[in-house]
């Protein structure tokens, strides 16, 4: 996925693209609301997914930066700033932002909400995995393996496959992006909204049951001392 990060200091802009690059992202860095603004038109390459915007920005104020956005594209919008008040974040809200970050933040907090974003807003570039609806309203098609996103259904060869609530949570967000590693913090902020301390060993539960009942034990691969990813079957 695409992502604009919109950050004036480089040496935080470089941190932050140094992390979500391991990601799977590609960032593009934008040290002003003028250089988003340009990023952001239809002719200037591939669409973005999600648009990281701080506010104190040196050119022009990050909300009416956001307002602007807006009025162009429909791109999800992550405000990331030191602004904690309410009243801002309301405001933020308001002007269309999809959601509100305050520094210092958990990079594993700001990468869940990231693709919790992305899975809401449909847009050009899309997710790899993802179908359009011609295949079914959001269908992740991997293969034999079709993910029903809306109705929570799973098949292979189109025999239903029985998962509980967490396995099917756990293989959705796998297959959204086939290939990308999810590190293990992710995945249980993601799946089982706690931390990682003392959850490592039911997600290795819910792996292998995984791997069982789909009869495909090599779909999901183990990237040692980091995470998971999905490898589409040929």
């Amino acid at each position: 996925m695409r992502l604009l990060l919109v950050e004036d200091d480089d040496h935080v802009a470089a941190a932050l693209s140094a992390v979500l690059a391991r990601h799977g992202f590609h960032v593009t860095h934008a040290r002003s609301g003028e250089e988003a603004l340009q990023a952001l038109l239809p002719d200037i390459g591939a669409p973005f997914g999600v648009v990281l915007l701080d506010l104190g920005l040196p050119d022009q104020d990050g909300f009416e930066v956001c307002g602007k956005i807006r009025k162009r594209t429909a791109t999800p919008v992550i405000m990331v700033t030191a602004r904690s008040d309410t009243r801002s974040k309301i405001h933020g809200l308001n002007l269309g932002a999809d959601d509100y970050v305050v520094k210092p933040y958990d990079t594993g907090e700001l990468l869940a909400r990231i693709h919790a974003v992305a899975r809401r807003t449909p847009h050009a570039e899309g997710v790899p995995g993802q179908q359009s609806e011609a295949d079914g309203p959001n269908a992740l098609l991997l293969g034999p393996l079709t993910i029903e996103v809306p109705n929570r259904r799973v098949s292979v060869d189109g025999t239903a496959v029985p998962l509980t609530r967490k396995e099917f949570d756990l293989l959705a967000l796998l297959a959204q992006r086939p290939g990308v590693v999810f590190r293990r913090e992710q995945i249980i902020s993601e799946v089982w909204q706690t931390s990682w301390e003392g959850t490592g060993r039911t997600l290795e539960v819910h792996i292998a049951s995984l791997r069982s009942k789909l009869r495909m034990p090599a779909l999901i691969e183990t990237v040692r001392g980091v995470g998971y990813k999905i490898v589409v079957p040929a």
